[in-house]
């Protein structure tokens, strides 16, 4: 069982280590103010974790997408799961969620943001407002997707209706709910870069952007690379919880 998961790992590091030490050789002469050596980026790491403003802007936007996710999914399978199940709210607010999804989320950053501050509270609205739509579509369309003969045994056992959802309708829907809130963790990332660059007072957009004006391309490079680095870390966290909340489908599906 370790062979295996550690053969795994290798299967997965091997390349990123190669890529790694390809740049960190073939940029070690480079002279260009935009492309800066590897180990010059490496040694701006360091200075700023040293330092403790690489772990104050950090866990600034660690914060925000955590909070922003949470309240996205919470609403999101809420509003979903009543839509899902009634045939007249889907034809009421089916239009209103078609238009509101189609609105660039970034396009409104700027607007939020002018109207509440450079507090956290804008940037954590602005995250839950882009993450929300693949929470609250898959939601949807994962309890469309039921079979009915489960919702007639449902009625027929004379099941509670909150024992039914949180017991046959929510585990049905699970697996696409899943794939919605995988959606949205990447959106979540891209959305707090943005909120924060164009205003905070820290974070990691923050932080980057700062850099930027004082033309610290190195210090810009590290910042984009952590960016990176902190999605891959949520993307692998997410599915390590997928696979524990979704064993018995993956199993099913083998």
């Amino acid at each position: 069982m370790i062979a295996r998961r550690t053969l795994s790992v290798l299967e997965q590091l091997w390349l990123p280590v190669l890529l790694v030490v390809w740049w960190w050789f073939a940029s070690a002469s480079s002279s260009s103010p935009f492309f800066p050596p590897l180990h010059e980026i490496w040694g701006s790491f360091i200075s700023e974790l040293e330092s403790g403003n690489l772990a104050t802007n950090f866990w600034s936007s660690v914060r925000n997408i955590s909070v922003g996710l949470v309240v996205a999914i919470v609403l999101g399978i809420a509003i979903g799961t009543l839509v899902g199940r009634s045939r007249a709210a889907r034809t009421i607010v089916g239009p209103y969620l078609q238009f509101a999804r189609s609105i660039p989320q970034v396009a409104l950053i700027p607007i939020i943001i002018g109207a509440f501050g450079i507090t956290p509270v804008p940037k954590i609205w602005a995250i839950s407002f882009a993450c929300i739509w693949p929470v609250l579509l898959n939601t949807i369309d994962g309890i469309r997707a039921i079979d009915p003969a489960v919702n007639d045994m449902t009625r027929s056992y004379q099941i509670r209706t909150r024992l039914g959802l949180m017991k046959v309708v929510l585990p049905a829907a699970l697996p696409q709910i899943m794939a919605g809130i995988r959606v949205s963790l990447s959106i979540a990332v891209i959305v707090m870069v943005v909120s924060e660059i164009y205003g905070a007072a820290e974070g990691l957009g923050y932080f980057i952007n700062h850099a930027k004006g004082l033309f610290q391309t190195e210090a810009t490079w590290m910042g984009t690379l952590v960016v990176g680095v902190l999605g891959y870390v949520l993307s692998a966290i997410f599915l390590v919880i997928e696979k524990r909340v979704l064993h018995w489908y993956h199993e099913s599906a083998k």
